[in-house]
């Protein structure tokens, strides 16, 4: 059985894990906020378990099966965001510290059954890819709206982040995903954007653009 621990340490991973599957012990340390002696004692134990190659001095490469760990804990996070929202009728700015805590069941049964009563989603209220039971994950070829320019037009996907003040922010301008959004002018001293969407126009400062993920 992995603890609850270890899970945390995996999700940190999975957050953190490079496109050539790397991971630094300083970045665990400050993602985790856990001393740096701790993190080299817990990654020790990843290696015995043949998650993470750990060599001294050297950033941690993590193995599939490490992968497929951390992905599974992030599906039982997103899984209950999800259940959340769609059948308890919760604000998508109200589930993650929810989720923080009962993706943390060691029942595979559990999630298998909100699985299916959700009817198998491919994506959280946030937009971000649920992994499968096997660990695989949708990979998705979004760009922060910060990115864009003037005359385009997208459709908001995801959050980078789910703070809940971040969310209520989106609730009050009734920015949700699946909007289209078209960019009408970028204040060229902030980059603040003036953006049109549901027939009105908002102008959304650059520290909401960043944290705004769309597709065309």
């Amino acid at each position: 059985m992995i603890s609850l621990t270890e899970e945390n340490y995996l999700k940190a991973i999975f957050h953190l894990i490079s496109d050539n599957n790397t991971v630094t012990i300083n970045e665990l340390s400050k993602f985790l906020n856990v001393k740096m002696p701790s993190v080299n004692n817990m990654m020790k134990k990843f290696a015995d378990k043949k998650w993470v190659i750990y060599e001294s001095y050297k950033p941690l490469r993590i193995t599939d099966s490490g992968k497929m760990q951390a992905a599974l804990v992030v599906r039982k996070h997103r899984l209950t965001e999800m259940f959340l929202v769609e059948k308890m009728n919760f604000g998508w700015e109200n589930v993650h510290e929810i989720a923080e805590q009962v993706e943390h069941i060691q029942s595979d049964l559990f999630f298998d059954k909100m699985d299916e009563l959700l009817n198998y989603p491919k994506f959280d209220p946030h937009g971000e890819p649920i992994p499968d039971k096997d660990g695989n994950i949708i990979a998705q070829h979004l760009k922060k709206l910060s990115t864009c320019k003037v005359g385009s037009s997208f459709v908001f996907t995801a959050v980078t982040i789910t703070d809940d003040d971040f969310l209520s922010f989106l609730n009050a301008k009734n920015l949700e995903l699946g909007t289209a959004i078209e960019i009408i002018e970028i204040e060229k001293y902030d980059q603040s954007m003036k953006v049109q969407f549901g027939g009105k126009m908002v102008t959304l400062s650059k520290i909401v653009t960043e944290k705004i993920l769309v597709k065309e």
